[in-house]
C-alpha cells in the first residue's frame, strides 16, 4: 500500500468515525445511539487493522480484536442489557434541539482543525490528516454528555470521547503499544462498569434515569 493510498484511507477512517459520533447528535433514541457507537468503534478497528497490516505490527492486530471485542460486542451488548433491566425511555430528550446540536457539532469541528494545526504541522506522519478529526470527535462525545438528558445517553457520550481520545493516541503515535492499550482497556472497563452500577443505584432509588428529574428532587 502506497503513503498516499495509506493516508487517504485513515483519513476516510478518522471522518468515519467523527461522522458516527455527529450521527448520534442526529438520532432520538437510546437504542440508535448504542449502534452509532457500536459502529463507530468499528471503523476505529477498521483503521488500526489497516496501520496494522502497513507496519506488519502483530500488537496491533491483537489491540484491534481486543478492541472489537470490548467496544463493538461487550459495551454495546450490555448498555442495552442495561436498558432493558432499568426501563429507562427508549426516547432521547436533549437539551439542546436536533439543528443546533449539528450546528455545535460543526463548530466544535472547526475549532478542533484550529487546535490541531500547529501539531500537524509539525507532524510528519502519514497519519497526521485523521488528528483534527479524532480531536473533533473527542469534543462531540463530550457536547452529548452535556447535552443530553439521560444517564445511559450520557454514558454512550463519554464512550464517544474515549473513542476520539483513543484514535487520536492511534495516529499521533503511529500505533499505541500493547502494553499501553492494555491498560486504558482496563481502564475503561472499569468505568464502564461503575457507570452501570449507578445506573442501576439511580434507578431503584428515584425510578428514574433522567438527570434533569435528580436535579429537580432537590428542590
Amino acid at each position: 500500500m502506497s503513503v498516499e493510498i495509506f493516508t487517504t484511507v485513515m483519513t476516510l477512517a478518522s471522518s468515519l468515525v467523527l461522522l458516527a459520533g455527529i450521527a448520534i447528535l442526529w438520532r432520538r433514541s437510546l437504542p440508535a445511539y448504542i449502534h452509532a457507537f457500536a459502529r463507530q468503534s468499528f471503523f476505529i478497528v477498521v483503521a488500526v487493522l489497516v496501520l496494522a497490516a502497513r507496519e506488519r505490527d502483530r500488537e496491533l492486530v491483537l489491540v484491534a480484536l481486543l478492541m472489537f471485542a470490548l467496544k463493538v460486542v461487550f459495551m454495546p451488548a450490555a448498555l442495552r442489557r442495561v436498558q432493558r433491566h432499568v426501563g429507562a425511555d427508549a426516547d432521547v430528550r436533549p437539551y439542546v434541539n436536533t439543528p443546533v446540536s449539528l450546528a455545535i457539532a460543526g463548530i466544535l469541528t472547526l475549532v478542533a482543525y484550529a487546535v490541531a494545526q500547529p501539531v500537524v504541522a509539525l507532524s510528519h506522519l502519514p497519519t497526521r490528516g485523521g488528528m483534527p478529526l479524532a480531536l473533533a470527535s473527542v469534543f462531540v462525545g463530550l457536547f452529548i454528555v452535556a447535552s443530553r438528558r439521560s444517564a445511559l445517553s450520557q454514558i454512550v457520550g463519554f464512550l464517544v470521547m474515549e473513542n476520539g481520545i483513543a484514535l487520536l493516541a492511534v495516529l499521533a503515535t503511529y500505533g499505541v503499544p500493547l502494553i499501553v492499550e492494555l491498560g486504558v482497556f482496563l481502564d475503561v472497563l472499569l468505568g464502564f462498569l461503575v457507570m452501570q452500577v449507578f445506573v442501576y443505584r439511580i434507578r431503584d432509588a428515584f425510578e428514574t434515569t433522567d438527570v434533569d428529574r435528580l436535579r429537580s428532587l432537590r428542590h
